[in-house]
């Protein structure tokens, strides 16, 4: 009679749950980042808000609007313009990544993400870097189509690199308030409905299109504290377009425009970014 012989530890096949995760938490925010990406690429419409609005507005503001604005400084309006379109570009990048975090809410994806052995974070990560891939396209877009109208980096190539630098500070800080809203908000159309609703004002009600000394009242003001406005006054003054010097009568907002921008991006992460996520964990095990 022969003995059984116990099988070696490397001839056990592993029970399916026992499988070990082939990966780290980067690469479980990178597939999901990379899911996003494929889903802007096979659906280009989802970029319309970060491409074709931006030239819209452009072309509608430099070639219909800008021979009746006139810039303080005397300066050339298209180039005053480019500053107030980045900075509108960048605010709206929160609608993206909104809009894909209600949308995978709504039709079960987090749930079936949720199923895998994957980390905690990974979904938040994957989208929040997925539209900071995605922010790089309508920067490229606009510097090109600006070029193309008149407009110029003036500033030094540190001031023009701090510029874009800026921008993408800001656009990381308006992801965190996208997963917010994308974790509050239950569909895309409730997110698409409170952003145009409240972002299009704010973008608006600044120097995103025309000095603020041209606005009345209680509309100056708020322009000249608004966020867009020191943004766009910022890109102004790094990339030395007319607009870019503070007026010496002005608020410390627009004589300090790119700290002001600065404090502003470390505000809205430290508030928003742990407010996403907890808010997003509760909407998911609710």
């Amino acid at each position: 009679m022969s003995a059984v012989q116990s099988p070696r530890p490397t001839e056990i096949a592993a029970a399916p749950g026992d499988v070990p995760r082939a990966g780290s938490a980067l690469s479980d925010v990178w597939v999901i980042a990379r899911r996003g990406l494929v889903h802007m690429r096979r659906q280009p419409e989802v970029l319309a808000d970060v491409t074709i609005q931006p030239v819209m507005f452009v072309l509608l503001f430099a070639y219909v609007f800008g021979g009746a604005i006139a810039v303080p400084d005397g300066g050339d309006y298209k180039e005053f313009l480019m500053g107030g379109i980045f900075a509108q570009t960048i605010v709206f990048t929160c609608f993206g990544v909104a809009m894909g975090l209600a949308a995978d809410r709504g039709n079960g994806a987090i749930d079936r993400f949720r199923s895998l052995p994957i980390a905690r974070g990974a979904v938040l990560g994957g989208h929040a870097l997925a539209n900071v891939i995605k922010t790089i396209l309508p920067i490229v877009l606009m510097a090109l189509c600006g070029l193309l109208v008149g407009w110029r980096p003036n500033g030094s190539v540190l001031d023009t690199l701090g510029g874009f630098g800026l921008m993408f500070a800001f656009s990381f800080a308006m992801i965190w308030v996208g997963v917010l809203m994308g974790s509050v908000l239950s569909s895309p159309e409730a997110v698409q409905g409170v952003t145009f609703t409240v972002l299009f004002p704010l973008t608006f009600i600044a120097s995103t299109f025309v000095p603020t000394q041209t606005l009345p009242g209680v509309l100056r003001t708020i322009a000249e504290w608004n966020p867009t406005s020191s943004l766009a006054d910022g890109l102004r003054s790094l990339f030395g377009n007319p607009g870019g010097i503070a007026p010496v009568d002005g608020p410390w907002s627009l004589q300090h425009p790119v700290l002001y921008t600065l404090i502003w991006v470390v505000g809205i992460i430290a508030v928003c970014a742990p407010l996403a996520i907890s808010r997003y964990q509760r909407s998911i095990t609710d």
